[in-house]
């Protein structure tokens, strides 16, 4: 009996079939043959995999459906790939998962990494099926790629292998994800952002270096590689938890931390695929167009990512086509569209259908393929929903509209806060009395306190509300150990980074310039000199305190120290950009980006480089990289982000019009109230938390024995999982303390701003509100 019945999908792209699915079955069995994947044994008696399997399953029909577009040797090659990968799955949950042996399994997945040489290197010899596969591939594929390529595809190949440990340990433990920690880990362990890389040579496209590391890229893998998962979980939950007894399944932890029935984490999970693949949409109309556009992409470059992302489309709608069919999975009452046309598809003796007709849009002579359209059906603006199946139609319209639907300025009153728990203890800086004399008269002369060009009747700041804020206060809890010196640049930092993010929607998000807005955001970078360039007059406050703060925080750095401290300041100026697009369409952004760029908005990722940079004659910076550091630090940061965005729900809905607020982004994903959307928020915060004291206890010092590191090593990132403990304390009794967000402070600001200063609501429909302050004041 299956768990739940799977939803209604989202997914408006035909299914389409290469016509040399035949050549690739044989060829596929073959070779599998040849590597000794049909009668490797299972440690309990028996074999992995043996012919009759392998055809049950069909991963040539999946490739066929995934890349229809591709030649048959090519073809015959992706098809290779994906039977090592599932085999390399199965061989290894055979050989190490079942049994829990985590030293063996170690010691597995760092011999198969030997087999991805680089140029002028030998493989040793294979010692099992897995081995011999990916030599194998390894040889046939990478001398046709180029070196980014290369650098890509090991790193996704290495993730995909190596995070596998962390399904391991979570089965060994009896311990279940929580959602955030599960979405980004799925996305290593699962093998998506690999598949991203095979459809590049597919294609026969790669993407420009130039490009590949870009957001709008990044997102489009991201969000690719998410929908593939979620998709993968909602159909494989039967086989991996109920009869494997695997617990790293998203319909799994939804169900545990919602504490819901199976059917309703199932359509949660559904909800979450849709608006990741309406994010991928978004992205490509919107964000790649915009970067080709901007870097002059030349019309080689413009194909390229065309065909790139076309390719990614192609793959989720052949990938959802197979799992409908395969033997794999839990699908049999699973009607698919290409039935009704061709009942023989079933079987794998569909013909070919044509290319996909581009219709989706064209932008800087950028295009994305989308559903076929019917001769004589509705053509033209506005007519795309009429041509989508009609569930898919009715999903994709349900999850638009409530991303689409923010009122601005609507009054929701005070937000009452939930207890929120905090183990570790405050401690406070000796000299935070002498940091707040500084600060003021800091922020005095960068002019932070006088008027802006583009703010009617005032500025940013007055005296008043700075010292409210008290942003020293922030920083001697932050970095309690501090000279008077560190201390007064953290406060300046703190100021600084809210200055600009304060900025940003007064000056540019009522008028829509998100061309001024860029341009400014550009201007910033010569403020940050990486050698001895001159810096040009700054034209305000926010050029003025970046000038100040490089001079004074950038000076003694070492080259490459500098270069990667800007890159760190530039992700939290970009994303002030993010937020003004995102508020120009009126559309409350996806659950998933939001929170991978809170962490940039917050300043969270600049400020943790700083700390890496003081250290990183010490620690190697692959250590940072690890899942262990990357897990430690990412649950801190939404710890803390949220924690800002509880406190400052108010102050940002009603008063400034903003939704950039993860309570508002839970409101309309899940279609709850705001109480509602503040428990789920608190329970993530939890649920980090106790991740965080998790990875402390057990995992941290795990990862300091695997890698034999010495005791400085040791020694630091102890330190630095202790600098979170304060950062995440000092940031919660900071809000607490602060004046920033109580509404007693809102409503004075608000009765000057109706005087003429900011951050009064205008627009259409916001006279009310400005009469009301006045006659209240």
């Amino acid at each position: 009996m299956q768990a739940f019945t799977l939803p209604d999908f989202y997914m408006p792209y035909p299914a389409r079939l290469n016509p040399h699915l035949e050549r690739a079955r044989e060829h596929s069995t073959d070779w599998a043959r040849r590597m000794g994947m049909l009668d490797a044994p299972r440690p309990g008696g028996g074999v992995v995999w043996d012919d009759d399997a392998l055809a049950r399953m069909d991963y040539a029909l999946m490739c066929a459906y995934t890349h229809p577009d591709c030649d048959g040797p090519t073809l015959d090659l992706v098809t290779d790939w994906y039977v090592w990968v599932f085999f390399f799955d199965d061989h290894f949950l055979e050989h190490f998962k079942y049994s829990r042996d985590l030293a063996g399994a170690k010691a597995y997945l760092d011999r198969l990494e030997l087999f991805m040489t680089a140029d002028g290197e030998t493989p040793p010899e294979p010692g099992n099926p897995a081995e011999a596969g990916l030599a194998d591939l390894w040889e046939r594929t990478v001398p046709a790629m180029s070196e980014g390529w290369r650098r890509r595809f090991v790193t996704s190949t290495h993730n995909l292998m190596v995070e596998s440990m962390w399904e391991l340990d979570n089965i060994d433990r009896g311990r279940i994800a929580n959602p955030i920690e599960y979405v980004q880990m799925r996305r290593r362990v699962g093998g998506a952002p690999w598949s991203a890389n095979l459809v590049e040579y597919a294609v026969g496209a790669e993407i420009p270096d130039a490009f590949a590391e870009t957001r709008p890229m990044r997102v489009l893998s991201d969000t690719f590689s998410d929908a593939v998962h979620l998709r993968n979980d909602l159909f494989s939950y039967q086989r991996e938890v109920r009869e494997e007894g695997e617990n790293s399944n998203a319909v799994l932890v939804f169900e545990r931390f919602f504490d819901c029935s199976t059917q309703e984490a199932a359509e949660l999970v559904n909800d979450l695929l849709t608006s990741r693949l309406q994010q991928f949409e978004n992205t490509a109309l919107t964000e790649v167009p915009a970067l080709l556009a901007e870097h002059s992409a030349s019309p080689s470059e413009l194909v390229a990512v065309a065909a790139y992302v076309k390719g990614l489309q192609d793959w989720q709608s052949g990938g959802h086509e197979w799992h409908a069919r395969s033997s794999r999975y839990m699908n049999d009452a699973t009607a698919t569209a290409s039935d009704a046309a061709d009942p023989g598809a079933a079987t794998g003796s569909g013909a070919a259908s044509g290319p996909a007709v581009s219709d989706l849009g064209t932008v800087s002579g950028f295009a994305v393929s989308g559903p076929v359209t019917a001769p004589g059906g509705p053509t033209g603006l506005g007519t795309s929903a009429a041509r989508l199946v009609p569930s898919a139609g009715r999903i994709g319209l349900r999850t638009r509209a409530r991303q689409h639907s923010f009122t601005p300025f609507r009054p929701v009153g005070h937000l009452p806060l939930p207890a929120l728990r905090m183990p570790y203890p405050v401690r406070t800086s000796p000299h935070l009395d002498a940091a707040r004399r500084h600060a003021v008269g800091w922020a005095r002369e960068m002019g932070m306190f006088g008027s802006v060009p583009g703010v009617e009747g005032g500025g940013v700041w007055d005296e008043r509300r700075f010292r409210g804020f008290d942003f020293p206060h922030c920083a001697a809890m932050i970095h309690a150990d501090a000279t008077p010196g560190q201390l007064d640049l953290s406060s300046d930092w703190l100021a600084w980074g809210t200055y600009g993010d304060d900025y940003f929607p007064l000056v540019f998000g009522a008028t829509r310039d998100l061309a001024a807005a860029k341009l400014c955001d550009e201007r910033l970078r010569l403020f940050m000199p990486l050698d001895d360039e001159p810096v040009p007059e700054p034209a305000n406050p926010i050029e003025a305190g970046l000038a100040d703060l490089w001079r004074r925080t950038a000076g003694p750095m070492t080259a490459d120290h500098r270069r990667r401290f800007r890159r760190a300041v530039e992700d939290m100026t970009s994303s002030w950009l993010w937020e003004l697009v995102n508020q120009a369409q009126n559309r409350v952004p996806d659950p998933v980006d939001y929170i991978e760029m809170r962490r940039r908005t917050f300043g969270s990722d600049m400020t943790m480089s700083l700390a890496r940079l003081a250290h990183s004659d010490v620690v190697p910076e692959e250590l940072y990289r690890t899942r262990t550091i990357r897990e430690l630090d990412t649950a801190a940061q939404d710890y803390a982000c949220f924690t800002n965005d509880l406190f400052s729900y108010q102050k940002e809905v009603e008063f400034e019009g903003e939704f950039h607020n993860i309570v508002v982004v839970v409101e309309h994903f899940l279609g709850v109230d705001r109480l509602t959307a503040r428990d789920v928020v608190a329970d993530l915060m939890e649920a980090r938390m106790r991740q965080f004291e998790h990875i402390v206890a057990e995992e941290l010092p795990a990862m300091f024995d695997d890698f034999g590191l010495d005791e400085p090593v040791r020694r630091v990132l102890t330190r630095h999982a202790d600098d979170l403990k304060e950062w995440m304390s000092g940031i919660l009794e900071w809000h607490r303390r602060c004046a920033r967000y109580t509404e007693a402070e809102l409503l004075r600001h608000r009765f000057t701003a109706v005087a003429g200063f900011p951050f009064a609501p205008t627009g259409l429909g916001t006279s009310a509100a400005r009469f009301a302050a006045i006659a209240a004041r």
